[in-house]
């Protein structure tokens, strides 16, 4: 078993679809984003600087046919003429060249078809190559102190016996219908770290209710998804087996759905996230709040 994460996948081959017409014009992950340094990224460069931070030493991008050039012409950064520009900008100078040292890590895999996430994930199985990787939503970002959380749940995988650990965090009955949900028990040793018994993507108030119970939570607290999960690679061949036999849910082939079937043959582990934070650019409402709370440094 490897002792280390040393790779991730963001997807980002998604239509954008709940952030149309800005969305058609550019793509929704390029949207500009200010963080708590005043500087303007485009949404995936945090991911990127937070990943490099971490320790990953290579990243793949899931992106539609066609995208790739974009993205990484976008994470090159800008030419000598206009790099000699930016030196009357030290900030921004030096941000440029750091630019020009995450492209070199970057790998990408293409989604022909739109057709779910779980979908989208298995094109990175080549990138993956029979390693545990990282996974994090492409229109979220995530914040944590004193530890990253991508760096937080990548040393998981020391105590995982080779498992999956996916990040939780608790969740409100108004929000079930917008993420998958665990059951289980808290180690004795680590209450944060989770043996997970069951996982249902988006339950009903009460099949949460009955089924998805972890200890400590509150009568109408749950545990959901954060947006970041450190996969086994057999992973892979679940999806495989999905696809192959069309297993699919509301036409899709849905990550939950293998995640579940993973828990089911080898076991499955989840993290609570209690000091990290998520930011949701996923809709317009959300974008908005995400692009305020996201400047602030707190």
């Amino acid at each position: 078993m490897k002792s280390t994460v040393r790779k991730a996948v963001v997807p980002v081959a998604g239509l954008g679809t709940r952030l149309f017409p800005a969305s058609h014009a550019v793509k929704k992950e390029l949207f500009p984003v200010v963080g708590p340094d005043g500087v303007a990224r485009a949404l995936v460069h945090y991911h990127l600087l937070e990943l490099e931070a971490a320790g990953f030493e290579e990243i793949c991008i899931i992106v539609q046919p066609g995208e790739e050039k974009t993205i990484r012409a976008y994470v090159e950064g800008p030419d000598d003429a206009y790099l000699r520009r930016l030196e009357k900008y030290p900030v921004l100078h030096d941000e440029a060249l750091r630019m020009r040292r995450l492209a070199s890590r970057l790998s990408f895999a293409v989604q022909h078809t739109q057709e779910g996430y779980g979908h989208a994930v298995y094109q990175s199985r080549g990138f993956v190559e029979g390693e545990p990787f990282l996974l994090c939503l492409g229109d979220h970002l995530f914040r944590g102190a004193p530890v990253s959380p991508y760096a937080e749940l990548a040393r998981s995988w020391s105590r995982s016996g080779g498992r999956s650990v996916s990040a939780v965090n608790r969740i409100t009955p108004a929000q079930l219908k917008g993420y998958g949900t665990i059951a289980g028990a808290r180690r004795a040793d680590d209450a944060r770290l989770i043996d997970v018994s069951l996982i249902i993507e988006k339950p009903a108030i009460d099949v949460a209710r009955e089924r998805l119970r972890v200890d400590g939570l509150g009568t109408d607290e749950f545990l959901g998804w954060f947006g970041m999960h450190l996969l086994a690679p057999s992973i892979f061949d679940v999806l495989e087996k999905m696809i192959r036999d069309d297993v699919r849910d509301n036409g899709e082939f849905q990550l939950t759905r293998a995640q579940e079937l993973q828990r089911q043959t080898e076991g499955y582990l989840a993290l609570e996230m209690q000091a990290a934070r998520r930011f949701d650019f996923g809709t317009p409402t959300d974008f908005v709040e995400a692009l305020r709370d996201f400047a602030r440094a707190d």
